[in-house]
């Protein structure tokens, strides 16, 4: 913060708790020369208005106020750049990246400075460890059938996975639904585990320049006819599948996918980025560059084993 915007928060800061001050002191004084109890004659409705000063619980507790206000001023941040005599910040600030929390992290606890919110986090830590280390020992497929523990995956789910899939787990465009059995890398508890630690890198190829316009034409006429759509032109179809050999490496000769390389299966009506011919065109025509990170880092192994306990309850039969 400049100089500045430092003195201007001061000023108006300070300047609002003298005013509060001073009107205070103006409201106990009498300037109306009325004698204290006598009437004001003031009259409506048959109430007469009485020259009285305010309460005294009430004035005492206005000076409380005041009082509290300066030595909150002088223990914590709140007069521009002045951090407070305890030296507390309520989180690291400008933080980008884990690596700088962690850094700051260090750097406070050398300068023997408090954050209020690594202490939570450490107090957060000691007092749940013990129950994600239980849960930690039992296998997800265990977990799945466990409400306590789903309660708890879900809400790292809502806070770690929900701005991508969805609330529900529903998916949306270009995010993959997990509530189904429809899964790009495979939906074993292992494999749901391994795509949360590590995260996903999905690439296919842009195919304009080595098809043409025709040729990915062709293509998705092809691809459309794997999942069986009607009214589709048989020479199209015919002149697709000879093309298609340029995509067998991925989808497999069938078009059915392959876990390993996160290839969906084209023979289903399950489509990430849309399923309509214009959606197909613009897939082969420019490619797809899907990126999950990795969450190793954020969650750790024991919260993630419940995060994947949560999701693979969400394909299982009740």
């Amino acid at each position: 913060m400049s100089s500045f915007w430092s003195i201007w928060i001061s000023v108006i800061t300070l300047g609002t708790i003298l005013g509060c001050f001073l009107l205070l002191r103006w409201c106990l004084s009498n300037k109306t020369g009325i004698g204290e109890g006598e009437d004001m004659h003031h009259e409506f409705d048959g109430i007469v208005e009485i020259n009285n000063q305010l309460p005294r619980w009430w004035t005492i507790l206005f000076y409380i106020c005041i009082i509290w206000a300066v030595i909150y001023l002088i223990l914590y941040p709140g007069l521009g750049n002045f951090k407070g005599v305890l030296n507390w910040q309520s989180s690291n600030q400008n933080i980008r990246s884990l690596a700088e929390s962690k850094a700051a992290v260090e750097a406070l606890k050398s300068n023997g400075m408090i954050s209020q919110y690594d202490r939570e986090v450490a107090a957060a830590d000691a007092a749940f460890a013990p129950i994600f280390d239980a849960y930690y020992k039992k296998p997800i497929t265990e977990l799945a059938k466990d409400p306590e523990a789903l309660k708890i995956g879900q809400r790292l789910f809502s806070q770690n996975c929900s701005q991508c899939h969805g609330s529900d787990a529903g998916g949306q465009r270009g995010f993959p639904n997990l509530t189904d059995n429809d899964w790009l890398y495979g939906g074993t508890p292992e494999k749901i585990t391994e795509t949360i630690v590590n995260g996903r890198q999905a690439l296919m190829p842009a195919w304009i320049d080595s098809l043409g316009e025709k040729g990915v034409k062709e293509v998705i006429t092809y691809t459309l006819s794997l999942s069986n759509r009607p009214d589709l032109d048989p020479a199209l179809v015919a002149a697709g599948k000879e093309k298609f050999v340029n995509c067998v490496a991925c989808h497999g000769p069938d078009g059915k996918g392959n876990h390993a390389f996160g290839a969906p299966n084209l023979t289903d009506q399950t489509w990430l980025y849309g399923g309509t011919e214009k959606a197909l065109i613009e897939t082969v025509t420019h490619g797809r560059n899907g990126v999950m990170p990795s969450f190793k880092n954020t969650l750790g192994e024991k919260k993630i084993h419940l995060v994947a306990s949560y999701i693979y309850s969400l394909s299982q039969p009740n």
